[in-house]
């Protein structure tokens, strides 16, 4: 099978890259336009394979889309390209429509164009998978509610607006047109090859770096945290044996107040990497470094993911807890040092000189 993955060098794009090109037998075509967020270094291990090719390319250029389409006949589509940072949304919402809707769009209408003129046996079994948020549900506000997957839609940021209005346009062009779709909702993603504006990598770093580790009002905010790489086998189950037309909520049922998870990490840091070690004294604690900041607008108070489905329908669940994962997670970034040191001085982005951007 030869799968089309769009945002291919994100974090959960790259993630699911890297576990098609292990994990199976499959191709891979990652179509990533290489915006700040996307990296060619977190698909770095996996790129000399014969069975993955990079496309530099905005999924909002239909031409390009169409031209791509044309040439590596995917069986699949995992779309997965997104501008996905809240703050940036409450910043700067433009690239957020142009991107989660406008791209959506065009990347719906080249599928759509494509799958129908395709011989009928790969018709049948072509599928365009989009990947989306829980954030699209809002918030809940009962310590016992989930989020299930007719949860009704209310969106609290530019983010999870423009997420949810690319929701309701892939479920359009399966009534009206018939294209065969798979949406997927998922909660907090974690793990390695994080860009480090979200919050577990940039406690971690800043924590190595003995900065401010900044906490939004106090800190009680509370997500489900669900490894990446968990994730990735939880999509490509889905693009494989998933029900076209259905919806697949894909959670780590891990519910942590933020704060938790920054305690969390201050506690593995002191075990893996003890402050004294860095010049501070003696004893000295992570979590001295915490720091409460104003709270952002509209912050949503709770998401929690109800993943039954996915798992009583295609035998799913989770292999990581949040302790073994975070484990995991601050351990690579101790031991990958080139990676997020590329991030943070901008030398990664001399890669997109290298791709022609």
């Amino acid at each position: 099978m030869k799968i089309l993955v769009t945002g291919g060098a994100g974090f959960i794009g790259s993630a699911v890259v890297r576990h098609v090109i292990n994990q199976t037998d499959d191709s891979v075509v990652n179509i990533d336009k290489l915006t700040y967020a996307g990296n060619v270094n977190s698909v770095a291990t996996v790129a000399d394979s014969n069975r993955y090719l990079f496309e530099c390319a905005d999924i909002c250029d239909a031409a390009a889309m169409r031209v791509l389409f044309d040439k590596h006949q995917p069986d699949v589509v995992m779309h997965l390209a997104a501008e996905s940072h809240v703050d940036r949304s409450i910043d700067g919402p433009a690239a957020f429509i142009e991107t989660n809707i406008v791209g959506t769009y065009v990347l719906l209408e080249t599928a759509r164009q494509y799958w129908k003129d395709l011989p009928e046996e790969r018709k049948a079994a072509f599928r365009f998978h989009h990947i989306s948020t829980d954030e699209v549900y809002g918030d809940l506000h009962g310590t016992d509610d989930l989020f299930t997957e007719t949860t009704p839609y209310a969106p609290s940021s530019p983010y999870s607006a423009s997420k949810a209005s690319s929701d309701h346009l892939v479920r359009a062009w399966q009534r009206t047109y018939g294209l065969p779709v798979i949406v997927t909702n998922c909660s907090n993603n974690y793990g390695p090859y994080h860009f480090p504006e979200k919050l577990i990598p940039l406690i971690i770093l800043n924590a190595l770096a003995g900065k401010p580790l900044p906490v939004y009002g106090k800190g009680n905010q509370i997500r489900d945290w669900l490894y990446v790489e968990d994730h990735a086998c939880a999509l490509y189950k889905v693009v494989t044996k998933g029900e076209v037309g259905e919806t697949y909520n894909i959670g780590g049922h891990n519910e942590k107040q933020n704060i938790e998870v920054v305690h969390a990490i201050c506690e593995l840091m002191d075990e893996l990497a003890p402050m004294h070690e860095r010049g501070f004294p003696q004893n000295t604690k992570h979590s001295s470094l915490i720091t409460h900041v104003t709270d952002r607008p509209g912050h949503d108070l709770r998401y929690a993911i109800d993943a039954s489905k996915i798992d009583r329908e295609l035998g799913w669940k989770p292999e990581e807890t949040f302790e073994t994962g975070l484990r995991k997670t601050v351990q690579w970034y101790l031991d990958n040092k080139t990676w997020w040191q590329a991030v943070l001085d901008g030398s990664y982005q001399l890669e997109r000189l290298g791709q022609g951007v």
